[in-house]
């Protein structure tokens, strides 16, 4: 039986300006969004990704604090180029660090305006070898 991590939450205060983000300066492509009395979402997915985070700004108690997000974690094929072109879109984004030679070990953070954190991750393998095929 497969079992495929296809979606996870990441909380936001403002939907609207998590689109922006997401979509605008870091590059997934918005899916869907939905607004009704109950639930304020969006589902985007970075490209060449099997799974998609969903924005979740609804209100309730009942919800993840908008920022509470952490070790969430992408993917690349070259963390130096991703970085490039996430300053490029005025992401903030950390400095590389390369804490293993080998690939995989070099990485870089990022935050969403939030605050819910990310790492980037080097594994130049994925340039050869995408998870999924490419179109």
């Amino acid at each position: 039986m497969d079992w495929t991590l296809e979606l996870v939450t990441v909380p936001v205060a403002d939907l609207d300006r998590a689109i922006a983000f997401y979509r605008d300066q870091v590059g997934f492509a918005l899916d869907h969004e939905i607004r009704n009395d109950w639930m304020e979402a969006a589902q985007l997915t970075p490209r060449g990704s099997g799974c998609s985070i969903l924005l979740d700004a609804r209100p309730g108690d009942d919800k993840m604090t908008a920022g509470s997000a952490r070790g969430l974690q992408l993917v690349v094929a070259d963390a130096y180029a991703a970085r490039e072109q996430l300053v490029s879109r005025d992401v903030e984004a950390d400095e590389i660090s390369v804490i293993d030679p080998r690939d995989g070990g070099t990485l870089f953070g990022f935050r969403d305006p939030d605050g819910n954190a990310w790492v980037v991750q080097q594994i130049a393998a994925r340039a050869e070898k995408p998870l999924l095929p490419r179109d």
